[in-house]
């Protein structure tokens, strides 16, 4: 069973961000925890950003924050990374691509999540 859950926190990071400049950025805290009997690799990634208009962003790459964390089962792996929108609001979702100890490569899912500064929750 290949069972990567994921947890993801945001932030809006005022003081980095120029509304007048269209220039809204975010941070991001994602946590993985291994919930399968094997250990797996990250391998890589891939994002779909969406801003308010419509705007697709898609983002590849090997690895997260320049690392391929291996996780045990049970282990739990965080990092926090960012992203810029010409927007005020947008979504992030994607996928990582995950290598078992057993040589199987599996996808764990990036649910959907919002990208809204504080002031904009209604």
């Amino acid at each position: 069973m290949n069972d990567i859950n994921i947890d993801i926190k945001t932030n809006y990071l005022e003081d980095q961000s120029r509304p007048a400049d269209k220039r809204f950025v975010f941070s991001y805290t994602i946590t993985l925890t291994n919930q399968s009997n094997i250990a797996a690799q990250l391998i890589s990634r891939h994002w779909i950003i969406t801003d308010e208009s419509g705007t697709t962003q898609e983002v590849q790459g090997i690895g997260v924050v320049g690392e391929q964390p291996h996780l045990g089962p049970g282990e739990t792996y965080s990092y926090t990374s960012g992203v810029v929108l010409d927007t005020e609001t947008g979504t992030m979702e994607g996928s990582y691509q995950m290598r078992n100890d057993e040589g199987s490569d599996f996808d764990a899912p990036i649910p959907a999540f919002a990208l809204v500064p504080p002031h904009a929750i209604h």
